[in-house]
This record gives structure tokens, C-alpha cells and sequence, in this order.
């Protein structure tokens, strides 16, 4: 996973203020230097330390007497020039701040990271998701632009992960023919199994776009996640497997099978939940894009896992 810093968009001539100046005072000097950074004022101390900071809206509607240490937030967020720039993308958007100050391991102000490179990178990062998300290389400046490439050069950055998912359908069909007894006992467990694999598919991706993007901006535990996403799942699975369970039942005339499929939606749909956003987080975890667990590698998994929950109900009903 590319890692770029902070230190790459920082902006040092900004709008710095002491502590004890009045807000009058600190205008007065701003127009005087003419930084080429003002949408966040940062007050420091005679040693250049990072006290708090305000926005510039903030500063102008204010009392020209005012002291600068009344007026700052001294709980102003920011950030080092090492740490990697979507963390300060996310940093930003928790607290609803529109630039961060950087400082140094000493609270020394180096300068600002400004709006402009936050929205820069958020795009960024969100279209290099959208493209792994769609089973395509980790993007590069070229990448960027996939949809205007020529074939070859779109194929090759398609194929890798469409590989993997070639010998993921290979070993679902090798799942399938495990059970070719059951299928030959009843034909009819066979009709299920691409509304059984798409919902589950159709479940998972929900969750994978989700947590592709959201586990690099929220502040929440993997546990109380999972537990959330999984309630999720299983919610959904019960309410599909109901509304299947009626037409399978009047169509084939077979209670149980109606009833298998049913619960078999119902088992998928959460496992395919928890497979959504659990894979991300691990990869994460890793050090990997969490873009990776999406697309052509989570479905494949999510297939098998399908198959085999449906066989597996089946049984335990005795068709």
C-alpha cells in the first residue's frame, strides 16, 4: 500500500499568531505579511509551540480587543508531518475542520496542512478504492485514468484478480460436484443456487463498500463493528429468507425445501456481512490495502462459503 506523508502537502507560510495578541493586532500583521495559507490562524507561544488554533471566519467575527487565547481552541486537532496523509484526511473530517496545523514530536509549528490537499487526497484515495473495489491493480498516475486506457493496457490491469477469481469459481464448481448426489435426489436444490451465491455476493459487496472507505475514517473498535454489521446481515438474511420461504413452498410444494433455502439465505447473507467487513480490516491490519478484500477476492470466498452453507442446510433437513 502506497504510504504518502503529511510532510508532502505542508504549507509553511500561514497565519501564525501569539497568544497574547488581540485579534485587531493579529489582522493588522496578517495583511501586513500576506501568508499564502489564512483559512486557519495557529497560536503559538514565544517558542513557537503549538497552542491552539481558529478558524479565519472565526477570527474576523470577533471583538477586535479580544486576546488570541481567549478566542483559540486549544483542542484544535493536528497532526505530525510522518503520519500518513489519510489519516489526516480522516483526522480532519472527525472534527469537522476544514485544515490541520503539523507539528513536530516537540508541539513545534510547522506549518498547515490546507483544504485544498485534504480534498486532494480523499479523491485520490477514494477513486484508487473504486478501482480495487472493481477488481483493477492498485492504481497508478496512469491508472487513474482506466476508462480512457486502450484494451491492453485495461485488461492488464483487470486480469490479475479476475485470475484468482477463475480458480475460486474453478474450486466452487469442484464444491458443486461434491454433492452431485443431492442434486440428483432432488433437482429442484439445483435452481437455488445462483439466487442463494447473488444475494449473498449482493450483501457482501454492500458491506465491502462500506468498509473500504469507512474503516480508514472511523475511530470505532473492529469488535463493536463486526457486532453491528453482522446484526446487519443477519437482519437482512432473515427478512429475504421470509419473503422466500411462501412462493418456494407454493411453487415446488416441498415444505422443506422451502425452509432450507430460506435458512440458507438467512446463514449466507450474515456470514457474507461479516466476510465484508472483516476481510478489509484483517488485510488492513496487515499493512495491505483493505481495498483488496473487496471485488473478485471476497466474492469468490464469499461463493464457496455459499455453496457450502447451502449443501450443509440441506442435509441437516434431510433432502
Amino acid at each position: 500500500m502506497r504510504h504518502e506523508t503529511v510532510g508532502k502537502h505542508l504549507v509553511g507560510s500561514i497565519g501564525r499568531a501569539r497568544a497574547d495578541e488581540t485579534v485587531a493586532g493579529a489582522l493588522a500583521r496578517l495583511a501586513a505579511e500576506k501568508p499564502s495559507s489564512v483559512e486557519l490562524i495557529c497560536v503559538t507561544d514565544h517558542a513557537g509551540r503549538l497552542l491552539g488554533a481558529l478558524s479565519i471566519a472565526r477570527l474576523f467575527a470577533l471583538e477586535g480587543g479580544v486576546p488570541l487565547r481567549e478566542a483559540m481552541d486549544p483542542a484544535f486537532p493536528r497532526i505530525g508531518p510522518d503520519e500518513d496523509q489519510e489519516t489526516a484526511a480522516s483526522l480532519a473530517l472527525h472534527h469537522g475542520v476544514d485544515a490541520l496545523p503539523v507539528v513536530d514530536r516537540e508541539g513545534g509549528l510547522l506549518g498547515v496542512m490546507p483544504a485544498q490537499a485534504l480534498l486532494q487526497v480523499l479523491r485520490r484515495e477514494h477513486v484508487e478504492d473504486l478501482h480495487v473495489l472493481s477488481g483493477i491493480r492498485r492504481e497508478t498516475s496512469k491508472a487513474r485514468h482506466a476508462i480512457e486506457d486502450p484494451p491492453m493496457r485495461s485488461a492488464r490491469h483487470r486480469l490479475p484478480w479476475l485470475l484468482v477469481g477463475l480458480a475460486g469459481g474453478a474450486l466452487a464448481t469442484a464444491t458443486m460436484a461434491a454433492f452431485e448426489a443431492t442434486l440428483e435426489k432432488t433437482v429442484a436444490v439445483a435452481f437455488f443456487v445462483p439466487a442463494l451465491v447473488y444475494l449473498a455476493d449482493a450483501v457482501g459487496t454492500q458491506t465491502e463498500a462500506i468498509a473500504v472507505r469507512g474503516l480508514s475514517l472511523t475511530r470505532t473498535g473492529i469488535g463493536r463493528l463486526l457486532s453491528v454489521e453482522l446484526r446487519t446481515g443477519m437482519l437482512i438474511g432473515v427478512t429475504l429468507g421470509a419473503l422466500a420461504f411462501l412462493p418456494i413452498w407454493l411453487a415446488f410444494g416441498n415444505v422443506r425445501l422451502a425452509a432450507a433455502v430460506s435458512t440458507s439465505i438467512f446463514v449466507a447473507g450474515s456470514i457474507a456481512a461479516a466476510i465484508g467487513l472483516g476481510l478489509p480490516w484483517w488485510l488492513a491490519r496487515r499493512g495491505l490495502d483493505p481495498a483488496y478484500g473487496s471485488g473478485p477476492v471476497a466474492t469468490v470466498i464469499q461463493d464457496i462459503l455459499s455453496i457450502l452453507v447451502y449443501f450443509a442446510v440441506l442435509r441437516a433437513f434431510g433432502i
